[in-house]
């Protein structure tokens, strides 16, 4: 009997061991992914246990120097650090030990148990690490890989649906302190499970890759599943954070809790969110007000948010009330369009600024600890520099598609917001967005300023059109296009990586795992087959018939004289002794 032959993969500090290269679901896109999942679990153990009386300790980490991106320094935060620091407790937790104070960790959907193995080698401060996953093929690969890398007294390996694993742990004791799940596809079967296993003020991490269903593709199917209307949009990454905060804050309302976002990315072909799961009756019912449509117009692209509740300060007492709109008429006062109702999404701050800078100062800090430790730091940078209470953006190139001009640089349209006196700001989740909290009557007058400098042919622009309508109004200030020092962002100054292109070709999602274990058949041989086989005209006879039309479906006939081809409507007899003739044709 040959002996079984076995394929090593290493990311960090884990070596991760596999049946044989076939069967191999690793997908090296996703390291960025984990390197920043330990990132924030580090930070979110350090400011917990140090309540608990533990200090963790990171292999490689000096001083703590808190990051600011500002040019001047902040003298508080480093006071503060020194005074943390003087006050250090006396217990201390490391890597790879167990720590009876520590954190309690999930990972739902585990597959080979790399991110388990990772936390277990990586991130100071836990008391056990539960690696859970379907398939029976896939928890005993977990439980190899724990013993290779030497984690056994840390990481436990289960083979449980993970719904019906955290249902039973929804008691106060059994909670878990951090539950992590990375699904292939949607995790919406798995939230409401999810918001009741995590501990009080426990961190849950959420990846979703079902990018075409939430950045508007399938608005329909996006609701069934969260609970909210995707919109087809330039903003529409975002939105899509926004959506699954939504729906996580919506089903931990049913169970009187409400959420905290830490940090919220848009990364590649998926989103990841970082929150912290409270208990409060009386929170929860800020819930609404947190909660927002919508309204975006098809012909300029202009959006307005209306809230869904609304809450107002009366003493001591907070009063409740519907909310008023809708906060647009019938038609874009703009270009006279209808528009579009999307959400309702999170209209609140996707991220935690104090959190995501200690976050930021570790990385930075500590540069050798992970292998995309620069794109983190980038990443990371930008999110600090965003406008935290301005929802949604801009993009340069549909603002400037919109009235058929020039686009403007960056800098200049940034620089003319900040003269009008409005805030501005870049996106993480687009290189030419535009965040500010201007009005869209601002801003298309800004956009007329620059068509005057950088006229279009307007005998051109059909009367019907967004651009006419727009370009027909005169503006109603004078924009000043002189770029301003603090338009431009340090993270640009710095130039730090901010949005990396591709290493390498089919830098994307990866072959879905089948169910028995291992991937499915080769991904890109599936899409050569498939690439442009309606567009690419086939001159050998002989391969005509191996692509059928989607419409058609070949059924045999019951003489055997000829071949059937048949639709919901027709019926297309081909005669064999003339089928020559009829190679070729199209459907």
């Amino acid at each position: 009997m040959e002996p079984l032959k076995t394929t090593v993969v290493k990311e960090g500090k884990a070596a991760i061991l596999f049946p044989s290269a076939n069967e191999v679901f690793y997908n090296p896109v996703q390291e960025f992914n984990r390197d920043l999942t330990c990132a924030v679990i580090t930070e979110f153990a350090r400011d917990l246990l140090a309540q608990r009386g533990v200090k963790v300790v990171v292999p490689g980490e000096k001083e703590r120097v808190l990051v600011s991106l500002s040019e001047e320094t902040n003298e508080d935060d480093a006071q503060t650090e020194e005074k943390n620091g003087a006050e250090s407790p006396a217990v201390t937790a490391t890597v790879g030990e167990k720590c009876e104070r520590g954190l309690r960790v999930l990972e739902g959907l585990a597959a080979s148990g790399l991110r388990s193995v990772r936390f277990a080698l990586e991130v100071p401060g836990l008391q056990s690490v539960t690696a859970n996953d379907f398939s029976t093929k896939a928890a005993a690969l977990i439980a190899r890989n724990a013993q290779y890398n030497g984690v056994s007294h840390l990481l436990e390996a289960s083979c449980r649906d993970a719904s019906m694993l955290m249902y039973e742990m929804r008691g106060k004791k059994e909670r878990f302190d951090v539950i992590d799940l990375d699904p292939y596809g949607s995790p919406a079967s798995f939230l409401d499970a999810a918001v009741q296993a995590v501990s009080e003020g426990g961190l849950l991490c959420v990846t979703c890759t079902d990018m075409a269903v939430m950045a508007g593709n399938s608005g329909e199917t996006c609701y069934s599943k969260y609970g909210s209307v995707s919109i087809k949009a330039k903003y529409c990454h975002e939105m899509a954070l926004r959506i699954i905060l939504h729906s996580l804050d919506q089903r931990a309302g049913v169970y009187q809790r409400y959420i905290q976002p830490l940090l919220s990315v848009s990364v590649d072909f998926y989103i990841r969110v970082f929150v912290r799961v409270f208990t409060g009756q009386a929170t929860v019912k800020n819930s609404a007000s947190k909660q927002a449509l919508v309204y975006n117009c098809v012909g300029c692209g202009s959006f307005h948010l209306q809230r869904m509740g609304r809450r107002t300060s009366n003493g001591k007492h907070m009063k409740y009330s519907p909310a008023a709109g809708p906060p647009v008429g019938p038609e874009c006062e703009h270009c006279g369009q209808r528009h579009q109702l999307g959400g309702p999404i999170w209209a609140e701050p996707i991220y935690d600024l104090a959190f995501v800078q200690k976050v930021l100062s570790a990385v930075s800090g500590n540069p050798s600890r992970f292998g995309t430790s620069k794109r983190i730091e980038g990443m990371l940078s930008m999110v600090t520099e965003e406008l935290e209470d301005v929802p949604l953006y801009y993009t340069m190139d549909s603002l400037s598609s919109t009235i058929h001009c020039s686009t403007p640089p960056l800098l200049q349209f940034k620089s003319a917001l900040l003269h009008a006196g409005h805030r501005v700001s870049l996106s993480h989740a687009c290189k030419n967005a535009i965040k500010t909290d201007a009005p869209p009557a601002a801003i298309w007058d800004i956009m007329r300023c620059w068509e005057k400098a950088n006229p279009v042919k307007r005998e051109k622009l059909s009367e019907t059109s967004p651009a006419f309508k727009i370009l027909s109004t005169e503006p109603s200030l004078e924009a000043c296009f002189t770029v301003r020092e603090d338009a431009n962002p340090q993270s640009r100054k710095r130039h730090l990586t901010r949005f990396q292109e591709n290493p390498q070709a089919f830098w994307g999602p990866k072959a879905r795992a089948k169910a028995g274990g291992g991937i499915a058949t080769n991904l890109q041989d599936k899409r050569k087959k498939c690439q442009n086989k309606r567009k690419n005209q086939i001159t050998d006879s002989s391969e005509v018939k191996n692509f059928h039309c989607k419409k058609f479906r070949q059924v045999s006939s019951p003489r055997g004289s000829c071949r059937l081809y048949q639709n919901r409507f027709t019926w297309f007899n081909f005669q064999k002794k003339s089928e020559a003739e009829y190679e070729g044709v199209p459907c």
